[in-house]
């Protein structure tokens, strides 16, 4: 797929980070866009913005919980309604949430919310949209993995869940590759590979993680903020005098620190991702962190959860 004038596509996550930047960018090049975001406030600030750069292009917003696919179903039926057609040309499955990090400390619900997010969300979104891309001339799934869907740590850092989603996510797109090329060659199919990428994944994990039914933010409460502090302490950080509020300051500042001091930004990560799929790569790593994890895992997949591993690849990295 050379370019992506007058294409459809489709975005979940579209509310900030690359998914906003995708669907800027593909506007941009004439490409009509459906976009779903779980907080519709971010996802109505993303179409004010794409409307008004790209007005002769058709936008349109849905609000979806990915993890569901009674959600997943509704929201097709919205895109092939909304932009009068039959069929897609592109599926960005951008959306992600964390969380989850210990199985065996982090709550069940916890882990299987952000399991549900990034891996089911994939599933349910791709079973939905097949049918359409098919249909079509010509189309391209574009599944985000992560660095996490091949190397399931944060050095030394319990990553469980959302790594375990990422690597179904990257094992499912490369097993794509052989049903696309039996049963619908006209397809491509890119697995995304992200390294630390400046985006509000911390910030949004945490509104949907802490909210009630309605969803409604909701503080976590002692007893949770608790655990969160001896885990800091077990990994090191000097928090034993810090006070539980200081402990959330912490975490929020942190969040912040996560898209505000990133190597790279969503916006150069998204021109990355359109550029791997006119190229039709099958395999974006995204970062020059994400090229040398890569690199460093394939080299020594024996050594790559050893603490030492980790402290002299950060050492080499100048991080």
């Amino acid at each position: 797929m050379e370019n992506f004038n007058n294409k459809i596509a489709v975005v979940t996550g579209g509310g900030t980070g690359m998914g906003r930047e995708l669907v800027r960018q593909l506007a941009k090049e004439g490409c009509h866009v459906a976009m779903c975001d779980v907080i519709e406030d971010n996802m109505l600030e993303t179409y004010e913005i794409v409307s008004k750069a790209s007005p002769n292009v058709t936008i349109t917003k849905h609000v979806c919980d990915v993890s569901n696919e009674e959600q997943v179903n509704r929201f097709r039926d919205e895109v092939l309604s909304e932009h009068k057609t039959e069929t897609i040309n592109l599926l960005f499955n951008n959306a992600g949430i964390g969380g989850g990090g210990s199985f065996v400390e982090s709550s069940r619900e916890e882990w299987e919310r952000c399991f549900a997010v990034c891996w089911y969300g994939v599933y349910y979104c791709s079973r939905a949209f097949m049918p359409a891309m098919v249909a079509s001339s010509e189309g391209h799934l574009v599944n985000t993995s992560s660095v996490n869907g091949f190397w399931a740590s944060l050095g030394g850092t319990p990553h469980t869940s959302y790594s375990a989603a990422k690597f179904a996510v990257k094992g499912f797109s490369e097993a794509l590759l052989d049903d696309f090329r039996m049963n619908a060659p006209h397809l491509g199919v890119s697995v995304v590979m992200p390294g630390h990428i400046g985006t509000s994944i911390a910030i949004n994990t945490g509104k949907i993680l802490n909210a009630n039914s309605t969803g409604t933010s909701i503080e976590r409460s002692d007893e949770e903020m608790q655990k969160v502090k001896d885990n800091m302490i077990k990994l090191g950080a000097p928090v034993h005098n810090q006070s539980l509020d200081q402990i959330r300051d912490i975490i929020k500042e942190r969040a912040n620190s996560f898209k505000e001091d990133a190597p790279m930004t969503a916006a150069e990560a998204a021109t990355i991702i359109l550029d791997g799929v006119k190229e039709n790569k099958w395999r974006i790593l995204v970062g020059e962190d994400a090229k040398a994890l890569d690199k460093w895992v394939r080299e020594s997949p024996e050594d790559a959860y050893n603490i030492s591993f980790n402290l002299e690849k950060r050492k080499e990295e100048g991080d």
